[in-house]
């Protein structure tokens, strides 16, 4: 694994106490509190609120303290900027933030909605932290050391059978090959539903409470922090050309899955119907 001295120093401790004061600071005060001043769309009609853009500017400055050398990749810069997802061919350690999670959920009041970070260099993912601010929880993951929350290390379920299976199928995005396929495919699982936070959901993955995602659009703040948990726990992440995910590619359509016999059952129906 490539590190350095400064990445070593980097110490969860440091990075929880980051997100509970941000959080405490900017989140916590406007939740169930919005004003319609603060919520605004996007150029691909997705919701923001001042609150996202709020966390990610401090997020970019606090992480730059830890590590001073670095890139930072953040969705809402991403908007201004679409060729920061260069940053990542480069040879230095790149942050990449989701500020909220789950922004739907969080300005409808609902109480799935995250922080998620995470650090890489090149094509490793380093380390990874998601935070749940109403919960004061954070998930964390190290390249080759486990998934935690807290002390206790994530492993994932060896649910195998298709129709006793639970997880989420992305509703959107999808190309004409997919879109009516996905649809029907939801059948085949015991119970597919989405939490609108795919960060809540790599964790429900990671810890055995949920057991698959099959995913259109893979923006790399939605997915970066999440991946690394659900594999130090034991999942199976899978393109739909079998190649495993990688967040330097531009590439969509992935399948999570808890273990390698169901990842590999999802395929199978995938690619047996749509040869």
């Amino acid at each position: 694994m490539l590190r350095n001295l400064d990445v070593d120093n980097i110490k969860n401790e440091e990075i929880q106490n980051l997100f509970y004061s941000i959080s405490k600071k900017f989140i916590l005060p406007k939740f169930r509190n919005l004003q319609d001043s603060d919520l605004k769309r996007k150029s691909n009609n997705d919701l923001v609120t001042s609150v996202d853009i709020a966390v990610e500017e401090q997020f970019n400055i606090e992480l730059k303290k830890l590590l001073p050398s670095s890139y930072f990749i953040g969705e809402e810069l991403f908007e201004k900027d679409n060729s920061i997802l260069d940053n990542y061919n480069q040879s230095n350690y790149c942050w990449t933030v989701d500020p909220i999670d789950g922004t739907a959920n969080f300005v409808n009041g609902k109480e799935k909605f995250a922080i998620m970070v995470s650090l890489s260099f090149k094509e490793k993912i380093l380390q990874t932290w998601i935070y749940k601010p109403l919960l004061e929880e954070m998930c964390y993951a190290l390249n080759g050391e486990g998934s935690f929350i807290g002390n206790f290390r994530l492993k994932t379920n060896n649910k195998s059978n298709l129709n006793e299976s639970n997880g989420s199928i992305s509703t959107k995005y999808w190309n004409d090959d997919y879109k009516d396929f996905m649809k029907d495919l939801k059948n085949k699982f015991d119970n597919v539903f989405g939490y609108g936070c795919i960060g809540y959901e790599y964790i429900d993955i990671a810890n055995g409470k949920r057991d698959f995602a099959v995913i259109s659009k893979l923006s790399p703040w939605d997915h970066l922090p999440g991946i690394l948990i659900a594999r130090e726990a034991g999942a199976i992440d899978m393109y739909f050309d079998q190649g495993q995910y990688n967040f330097q590619s531009r590439k969509q359509n992935l399948i999570v899955a808890s273990n390698k016999i169901l990842n590999d059952k999802i395929f199978n129906l995938i690619k047996g119907e749509n040869k």
